[in-house]
């Protein structure tokens, strides 16, 4: 099969399967942050070379205060084990999004995760936390006023190269899990021309064989970029 090279997942659907449970919105967020190693080594054999997941967007401020702290004590207790892990596996993390704006114990762990893997090569894997489409490219659009480059010189490749993702290619496929059918607000620029892919399974119980449903929907369509 044709495989893309940079996979972005929106990783939705873990209140959900907690809330059919019976169980605290936390405990579906605990079973969410469960399933991304096996995920990402699943991506990993597959050979994508680039991988995105997003976790937290800006707007997730907005949703209740105790979920909210939770996911950030949890992220914080888990995120050394879970670099180790893709450590091993010679995989590179990247932070995308305003790291300035989490608790001073979120920033630290996620400092150290990208720091202990930042000479891995097998994979880069991204992880969106903080971030929102829309205010990576105010970010960026700041970024260009501030370095005083004249205006006549900004095209997209040079947009590209101060956008988060500077180095990295544009998102070949998108998919999200938990039956929504909406972009909401990551990678706006990076997608303009990437494939999407939706599920209903919620993000929890994506395994293997639907990444592999996801891969074979990909390999079968005609990416003509506005050609005919």
């Amino acid at each position: 099969m044709r495989f893309p090279n940079h996979v972005a997942i929106i990783m939705d659907g873990n209140g959900r399967w907690a809330e059919k449970r019976g169980l605290p919105r936390l405990s579906g967020h605990i079973a969410g942050v469960n399933r991304i190693i096996p995920v990402v080594k699943t991506f990993l054999v597959k050979k994508i070379k680039y991988l995105t997941l997003y976790g937290f967007s800006s707007e997730n401020w907005n949703r209740p205060e105790e979920e909210v702290q939770g996911i950030f004590r949890l992220l914080e207790e888990r995120l050394d084990k879970e670099a180790a892990e893709l450590h091993r596996n010679n995989i590179k993390l990247r932070h995308l999004g305003r790291l300035s704006e989490l608790t001073p114990g979120v920033q630290a762990a996620l400092q150290r995760a990208c720091n202990l893997t930042q000479n891995n090569n097998s994979m880069l894997l991204s992880f969106a936390f903080n971030y929102g489409g829309r205010i990576e490219i105010i970010d960026t659009t700041r970024k260009l006023i501030e370095s005083k480059i004249p205006s006549i010189d900004i095209d997209e490749k040079v947009f590209a190269e101060n956008l988060y993702t500077s180095g990295m290619p544009d998102v070949d496929m998108v998919i999200r899990t938990g039956g929504e059918q909406r972009i909401s607000n990551l990678l706006l620029w990076q997608s303009a021309y990437a494939e999407f892919y939706f599920t209903r399974v919620l993000w929890p119980d994506f395994t293997t064989k639907h990444i592999e449903r996801a891969l074979e929907a990909y390999s079968k369509r005609q990416r003509r970029f506005g050609r005919i």
